[in-house]
């Protein structure tokens, strides 16, 4: 099992403890918090041993195409593990291009089970982000009867939701306010609160609360998950936690006082345990 990290801080990307980085490419990357421009990222990818996937997983354009032909073109040059993508014009683009650099199918909501994942795989894509939504139990099951390589978001503050739109300046304009680029708005009927952050590409919305799973990656072990993420946005003290989970992890996920010591992070495991059950209202 190796540990994926998408750091908010370009210098702080802990290369010396992780496996390796997730770098959202300028531009071309939502619901982040940083982004890296290529010549940054090739700047990286020349002097780190870390294993570095890019995220390019906004809805593209038309516009898009010619410049992100370009780029894909170049990192397929580099030493690049992966490429996280979320509009199949990339998988096309990989395909006319004929790239080496290999995919990671990372369409939110809809990484949801193990035919599909197997879908992707048969067109091409190595990698999958398992969604969010689902429960443990189906996640392991993913990673048992499909081909594709699985990974699972395990500890981080989940993004749910991104919008072209402007909805935080439309928001303070509306009230006469003096424009911010995030906010925290409460949804009335689940009580639970959720963080839009706006940037050029538009608005990312979070939930605001951290979801820990660190007690699943024992599980998520045992059952052979090749690759877990932890994303860094607000998390306090984020390299003891990954120094921590790497010596976890090394030692075969044997170590309950990590589980005791991560309870810290709060008790929300998100849809870990948690069918999400659809019913016809009456």
């Amino acid at each position: 099992m190796k540990l994926l990290i998408e750091p908010i801080n370009k210098n702080n990307l802990y290369e010396e403890t992780v496996d390796g980085i997730i770098l959202p490419l300028k531009d071309y990357a939502v619901e982040s918090i940083i982004s890296f421009s290529l010549a940054e990222i090739k700047d990286i990818v020349k002097n780190s041993e870390c294993e570095i996937f890019i995220k390019i997983n906004k809805n593209l354009l038309n516009e898009d195409i010619e410049d992100l032909t370009n780029i894909l073109k170049e990192i397929d040059k580099l030493n690049i593990k992966g490429i996280f993508f979320y509009d199949l014009a990339v998988l096309e683009l990989k395909k006319e291009l004929d790239l080496k650099v290999d995919l990671v199918w990372n369409q939110t909501h809809m990484v949801n089970n193990y035919r599909t994942c197997d879908y992707y795989y048969n067109h091409g894509v190595k990698y999958a982000l398992l969604g969010k939504e689902i429960t443990l139990d189906e996640i392991i099951e993913i990673i048992n009867k499909s081909k594709i390589t699985s990974m699972v978001e395990v500890v981080s503050k989940p993004s749910v939701a991104f919008s072209k739109r402007k909805l935080v300046t439309n928001y303070y304009k509306d009230l006469g306010k003096e424009v911010n680029n995030d906010i925290v708005v409460k949804e009335k009927v689940t009580d639970t609160n959720y963080e839009f952050i706006e940037d050029s590409n538009g608005t990312s919305i979070f939930l605001d609360k951290i979801t820990n799973g660190t007690s699943v990656i024992k599980d998520l072990y045992e059952a052979k998950c090749e690759y877990i993420i932890f994303r860094e946005y607000g998390i306090d003290n984020f390299r003891e936690l990954v120094i921590d989970t790497k010596k976890y992890i090394e030692d075969k996920c044997r170590d309950d006082k990590y589980i005791s010591k991560y309870k810290k992070l709060g008790d929300s495991t998100n849809f870990f345990f948690k069918k999400t059950i659809y019913r016809v209202k009456k």
